[in-house]
């Protein structure tokens, strides 16, 4: 059974829980290598386009390689959702170094924060993609692009063949041009900008931008120390039952004799 879901930009419609069938897609490790998992997961659970939002697709059917990053993300936790239940039970290490004990943490997925994509930047979207903004320590004005689907399979091949150079391979991708900058010596520029004016450019991205906040605080047991992890986003994501069975295999093998 499908049930109808809104995403963050507006794009609507039906939407179904895994089948047996789509263990395949997650099994497939040519779609896992070229990061074509996502779309086909969300191609197969995506029953019917009720409404685009701000995408122009043709004969009534989700290209999800033109969808923005935060819409794909909260679909896919709607998948989640409808097969297994808001519930997601998981375990990360403590970050304290005296400490490192397993925190094990259970939440409700459908009580993640969205953040919706507001008008502004869906008219910058359909414009073009095409956003602008001022540097506060270079005084410079850049334009830059939202994420999506393509860029997503994109991103890791960059960042694997410069992982020296993480964030500046991000912006060099994201930033299309600056003022006063050849396009020749973007990258230059970029690596030469300061901390802070990096920094303001990534929350700038956010700013505009829809999605799930997945950053959550959770609390150990052992030391009481509280904590900000990313939502664990991993093969246990979608199959919670053979993840248990890994879990507990490790806690039987690390058991004493």
């Amino acid at each position: 059974m499908a049930d109808i879901v809104s995403c963050p930009s507006g794009l609507t419609g039906r939407i179904r829980g895994m089948r047996v069938r789509e263990e395949r897609v997650l099994a497939d490790r040519k779609l896992a290598k070229n990061g074509g998992q996502v779309d086909e997961l969300l191609s197969a659970c995506w029953e019917e386009l009720l409404e685009p939002g701000p995408y122009t697709f043709t004969d009534g059917k989700v290209d999800w390689g033109q969808v923005l990053q935060g819409d794909r993300f909260y679909a896919l936790l709607q998948v989640r959702v409808f097969t297994y239940g808001p519930e997601y039970a998981f375990a990360v290490p403590c970050q304290a170094a005296a400490c490192r004990a397993r925190i094990d943490w259970e939440l409700d997925l459908t009580q993640l924060p969205v953040r919706t994509l507001a008008d502004e930047s869906r008219a910058a979207f359909m414009a073009g993609n095409r956003f602008e903004t001022t540097l506060p320590d270079a005084g410079t004005r850049v334009r830059f692009k939202l994420l999506t689907g393509e860029d997503e399979r994109r991103l890791p091949q960059l960042q694997r063949a410069a992982p020296e150079k993480l964030l500046s391979s991000v912006l060099a991708y994201r930033v299309q041009d600056v003022d006063g900058v050849d396009a020749r010596d973007k990258r230059r520029f970029l690596e030469d900008l300061s901390l802070r004016d990096a920094d303001f450019l990534v929350d700038e991205f956010d700013r505009v931008d829809c999605g799930v906040d997945t950053t959550l605080e959770v609390e150990c047991s052992e030391c009481f120390m509280r904590q900000e992890v990313e939502l664990p986003f991993d093969r246990g994501f979608f199959l919670p039952g053979q993840a248990r069975t890994t879990r507990r295999r490790e806690r039987s093998t690390s058991s004493p004799a």
